[in-house]
């Protein structure tokens, strides 16, 4: 079968800047990631020369402050960079969002001092993150967490295990939330946790049937000791925080979720114009060609409707509906895409010698992360409706 070459997607970039920076990450992805990216999946190799390799590059701190060293790039640029990453290999795009949303709390409500001493490293010093909010017991019902936090002098103690932790046991550091008040969303608050903290052990990596690179482990906080200084923001708004990164967070998946429906639509386009049957290229069939332009069409519109979701946070806008709609739709394209693509290829979509099979149960995951997406529809319908009623 001849070969067919994708082409790159077509990006309106408001900046000559942004621009140049999508050029030097689309060199990346062709020169360090994509070549690798199927072995290494393969053999659950996590690939932290590669984190190491965006950090230098200024590529882990996009949409954060330059002032302590992030790329001060708008939010609609950061999520297509997080795209170009996702569709050469999940397991990076996916921890770069990891990472942003790891960051998300001190950049927002961290002191000017804390942001100071903290930051720089977290955004451009080559330190890998993590975000600490679901547990064992507490995966969508997240305000029912149960790690505590006690206040020791001036210093806090914590206890509790932490689950579905991605960069588990490999993270530089953690941001984590615990409970040091009453029940319920208003007793939580946000810390900054080392990683290499005494008394946090990481659990083996779970066995997960998608993203093997990337580990995804529990953290057991047994009575992990940081200062109060490590606190972010006041005692109690730990949930609020956390639900501001969320939104934000979803964008990311999002994004991540069309680049690997963009990698799939690739890999399916160059399959069905080179496959011949009958005599002809197996594009020539009418059905064929009809589910590759439902499968575009869907990537169309998801990435139209993240970007919408990212301008109106860059405006300063309310963006929450908007991000779960975004997560919601872009997630479930992206299982659609990533089926019909290896429908596509028949049996060949089925081995190992072609990716889209890795595709699809690297999509599968996108619907459960950072909210499921029947969580989203529960967010998108309270923004319509109201709260329920009980």
């Amino acid at each position: 079968m001849p070969d067919r070459a994708p082409q790159p997607v077509e990006r309106q970039l408001p900046t000559e800047e942004s621009r140049d920076l999508i050029t030097l990450v689309r060199d990346i992805v062709q020169r360090e990631i994509a070549p690798r990216a199927a072995e290494e999946e393969d053999s659950g190799h996590f690939p932290r020369e590669i984190f190491s390799l965006l950090s230098e590059s200024g590529l882990l701190g996009l949409p954060y402050d330059c002032e302590y060293g992030g790329g001060d790039q708008p939010y609609e640029v950061y999520l297509q960079v997080l795209e170009e990453l996702a569709a050469a290999r999940l397991t990076v795009g996916l921890g770069v969002s990891v990472h942003s949303l790891a960051c998300h709390a001190l950049a927002g409500y961290g002191t000017k001092e804390q942001q100071a001493e903290h930051l720089p490293a977290m955004l451009g010093g080559g330190l890998l993150g993590a975000y600490c909010l679901s547990e064992p017991s507490s995966g969508s019902d997240a305000a029912s967490l149960r790690t505590k936090a006690v206040r020791d002098g001036d210093a806090w103690v914590i206890t509790g295990t932490k689950a579905w932790i991605t960069h588990g046991g490999v993270a530089d550091f953690y941001t984590v939330l615990a409970r040091t008040g009453g029940e319920g969303a208003r007793g939580i608050t946000a810390f900054l946790v080392p990683g290499d903290v005494p008394g946090l052990n990481a659990a083996a990596p779970e066995k997960k049937m998608g993203m093997k690179g990337s580990p995804t482990a529990q953290l057991h906080f047994g009575g992990v000791r940081v200062s109060d200084a490590r606190r972010i923001g006041e005692e109690g708004q730990g949930f609020a925080i956390a639900l501001s990164a969320l939104d934000s967070g979803r964008l990311g998946i999002a994004a991540c979720a069309i680049g690997v429906a963009q990698a799939a639509l690739d890999e399916a386009v160059a399959y069905a114009t080179g496959r011949q049957q009958f005599g002809r290229p197996i594009a020539d069939f009418q059905g064929l060609r009809f589910m590759l332009a439902d499968m575009a069409t869907r990537i169309e519109a998801g990435r139209a409707l993240y970007l919408a979701a990212a301008r109106l946070r860059d405006a300063g806008q309310p963006f929450s509906r908007h991000a779960a709609m975004a997560k919601l739709f872009c997630t479930d394209a992206a299982m659609s895409v990533t089926t019909d693509a290896v429908q596509v290829l028949g049996g060949y979509g089925y081995t190992l010698d072609f990716p889209v099979e890795r595709y699809m149960r690297e999509a599968k995951v996108l619907q459960i992360v950072e909210g499921t997406n029947q969580i989203q529809r529960m967010v998108i319908a309270r923004h319509l409706a109201g709260p329920e009623t009980r």
